[in-house]
């Protein structure tokens, strides 16, 4: 978000609904790569090769769209993952 002063967007800007709902879309994707750095262990992998590389990641993200899925459904609690 913004700061009042020294921001490099001025208030033109910030006024606007799109911008408001950029933040939001932000937010959103800074949390799911957060918590895929963290929680998946990709922050600083173990793993040495390409594909072994994809694979964990394909398996991480993967893993994050079901928890989200399930707290999006409510059959899950995402603060314990």
């Amino acid at each position: 978000a913004a700061k009042d002063k020294h921001s490099a967007v001025d208030g033109r800007i910030r006024r606007h609904e799109g911008y408001k709902t950029s933040l939001k879309v932000r937010k959103r994707i800074e949390e799911a790569f957060g918590w895929i750095k963290t929680v998946g262990g990709l922050a600083k992998t173990k793993l040495i090769g390409q594909a072994k590389l994809a694979g964990q990641a394909l398996l991480c993200f993967a893993t994050y769209n079901l928890v989200r899925m399930g707290s999006l459904g409510g059959w899950w609690d995402a603060h314990h993952a």
